[in-house]
This record gives C-alpha cells, sequence and structure tokens, in this order.
C-alpha cells in the first residue's frame, strides 16, 4: 500500500506544489520585510514554470489523460510576467502588488493540500470498502 502512496502521480503533483508554494512563500515574505532596505529589488518564483521544472526532474511532465480534464492555459509574455510578479526592474516596490501575489499563492498553497485531504479520503474509503 505504501508503495501505491509513494508512486501516485497525483500525490506527487501535489507534493510539488506545496513545495514550490512555500519557496515562493519565502520570497514574497522576503519582498515585504525588505520593502525599505536601500537598493533592494524584488525578487519572483514564477510558480507555474517552476511546478514545470519540479515535475520534469522527478516523474515527468504532467500530461491530460482523460478529455474531460482541463487545458493547459496559454501562458502571458514574458514581460506581462516580469511585471506582474515583481521582477527586477519593473518599477518601485509595490506592496499591494507583492500582498495580492501572497494572497494568491496562499490560495494554491490551500487548493493543493485541500485536494491532497480528498485524496487521502479517497484511500482511506477504498481501505475501509475493501476490507468488508
Amino acid at each position: 500500500m505504501v508503495d501505491l502512496l509513494v508512486s501516485d502521480k497525483t500525490i506527487n503533483l501535489l507534493e510539488k506544489s506545496l513545495d514550490v508554494s512555500a519557496r515562493r512563500h519565502r520570497i514574497i515574505t522576503n519582498n515585504i520585510a525588505n520593502q525599505d532596505t536601500m537598493g533592494y529589488q524584488p525578487k519572483a518564483l514564477d510558480f507555474r514554470k517552476a511546478l514545470e521544472q519540479e515535475l520534469e526532474k522527478g516523474s515527468g511532465p504532467v500530461t491530460r489523460t482523460h478529455s474531460k480534464h482541463l487545458k493547459h492555459q496559454s501562458k502571458p509574455s514574458r514581460s506581462a510576467r516580469n511585471r506582474a510578479a515583481g521582477q527586477p526592474g519593473s518599477g518601485p516596490f509595490d506592496i499591494e502588488k507583492e500582498m495580492t501575489n501572497l494572497m494568491e499563492n496562499n490560495i494554491k498553497y490551500r487548493t493543493s493540500v485541500e485536494m491532497l485531504i480528498r485524496k487521502m479520503g479517497i484511500l482511506k474509503n477504498a481501505i475501509v470498502e475493501g476490507g468488508r
């Protein structure tokens, strides 16, 4: 049973999503903490790109296995991503933008946690029903 959990692609994806969200959270909070530091340039982590890189390291990219699964959305242009993410050179520090990034990241993290809880619930039901 443990082998099923370790090799499960959904759990692997959620684990990596939580890791990337945690890294992004540290970056955003560091930006907020250093907002008054002279010469500090805000940093950013593109969630989608970082998650794709993490998935490529592990079990490979996620593929659409069913026609009713959501399609991969097109990416905004690099300059639009840089402006939205607060990349160096995108202008002065904007606390509202950083707080929005923090809130967005929190939603992604909480969604991943909720999906992981539901996945565990499905596995628990399968174990309970299989034991009857």
